[in-house]
């Protein structure tokens, strides 16, 4: 290396400094310099993105949306901010009482809107509810498909009953409803499907392995569908989300240790930050709709957890036996299952308060509250 030498005039002793000393400061000036541009071509990159996806979001005003699922929960959340962005409303749901209310909340709120019975696993009351649709606004533009059931316990507490159930409702019931909308869709080359999965449908969680089932082919039938009919002028978006608080926990199934089981799942939910609520999850569903996105991630652990399973699978398998061991086990049970909100009225004061979130979600989205 060379070295620059300098005597010194007193001491009369020659002192060695390294060539590359002498250009540290100008390095450091460089790299700052390549640090700050980085950065803001990053910044200018992300802001082009932004505007690029506020630029291609569609006016939703006068669309037909049909949202399964629509008189609680998450389906309500989402029927009203549909209602909120301009779009006439068709809401389907078994139970006529829930129907009759969430009718009467959204016409209270000035949205054009046809509440029809219709149980999701029945092919012919799927086939009326289109047909209903159809005759009255002469098209369908949006097909949310969210019905869904959840079951919660050990696998030694739960029946084949249970796994056809969730099977029926969540995939079979999305893949009634879509092959219904699909002929006229294609026939006007427009149309966009919105399919609410689950985080379950990317990672199997122990408890809700019904759930996890039902919904794994939830993610898959929507991945595949959106290849499929792409060439039609179809879209398809498939939401995945993570916990929320919609209060649906007083309408799960509890095998097992009901209420034990209840309050894990029902403190889970209702814990901010590992839950999102109902009506944020409902807002970015629209938005994500209105920008054409092929997927959307609902709540940060889930997309960690995505993340995590898709580059270490064994790694996160093996953290959720480890938290299955922490879990209720399956003794204790009735043989069958518990509603939540009977498996609400066992459970501590604790865990009331700390399920307070729900309780409030419940009220708001149309679903029975626990006492």
């Amino acid at each position: 290396m060379k070295a620059r030498y300098r005597l010194l005039a007193r001491t009369g002793k020659i002192v060695t400094r390294p060539a590359v000393a002498v250009a540290k400061r100008p390095v450091k000036i460089a790299a700052t310099g390549v640090a700050v541009a980085s950065g803001a071509a990053l910044g200018t990159a992300a802001g082009a993105v932004y505007l690029a996806r506020r630029s291609r979001r569609r006016d939703l005003t006068g669309q037909v949306a049909v949202v399964t699922g629509g008189s609680r929960g998450l389906g309500l959340a989402v029927a009203c901010e549909l209602a909120r962005a301009g779009c006439r409303l068709v809401i389907a749901a078994r139970d006529p009482g829930e129907l009759d209310a969430a009718e009467h909340r959204l016409r209270a709120a000035g949205a054009e809107v046809v509440a029809v019975e219709c149980d999701v696993t029945d092919e012919a009351q799927v086939r009326r509810m289109v047909s209903t649709a159809l005759a009255r606004y002469g098209r369908i533009d949006v097909l949310v498909n969210n019905a869904g059931i959840i079951q919660v316990g050990p696998v030694e507490a739960l029946t084949s009953k249970n796994f056809r159930e969730a099977v029926d409702t969540m995939l079979f019931g999305m893949v009634h409803a879509t092959l219904e909308v699909l002929p006229s869709m294609r026939e006007r080359r427009s149309g966009h499907i919105v399919n609410i999965t689950s985080i379950g449908g990317k990672v199997s969680a122990p408890h809700l392995l019904p759930y996890g089932t039902a919904k794994f082919a939830t993610v898959g039938f929507s991945d595949g569908l959106r290849s499929e009919v792409a060439k039609d002028g179809i879209r398809v978006t498939t939401v995945v989300p993570g916990l929320m608080r919609t209060g649906s926990d007083v309408q799960a199934e509890f095998a097992g240790d009901a209420s034990a089981e209840y309050a894990w799942f029902g403190v889970a939910a209702a814990t901010p930050g590992l839950s999102m609520s109902a009506s944020r999850a409902a807002k970015a569903i629209v938005r994500a709709m209105a920008a054409g996105r092929t997927q959307l991630v609902l709540t940060g652990p889930a997309r960690l957890g995505a993340l995590a399973h898709g580059v270490a699978p064994g790694a996160v398998q093996g953290a959720l036996a480890a938290v299955n061991r922490l879990l209720p086990n399956g003794s204790g049970g009735t043989g069958g299952t518990v509603p939540g909100i009977e498996a609400a009225a066992g459970v501590s004061d604790a865990v009331r308060k700390a399920t307070v979130l729900n309780r409030r979600s419940a009220a708001d989205l149309n679903q029975p509250a626990p006492s």
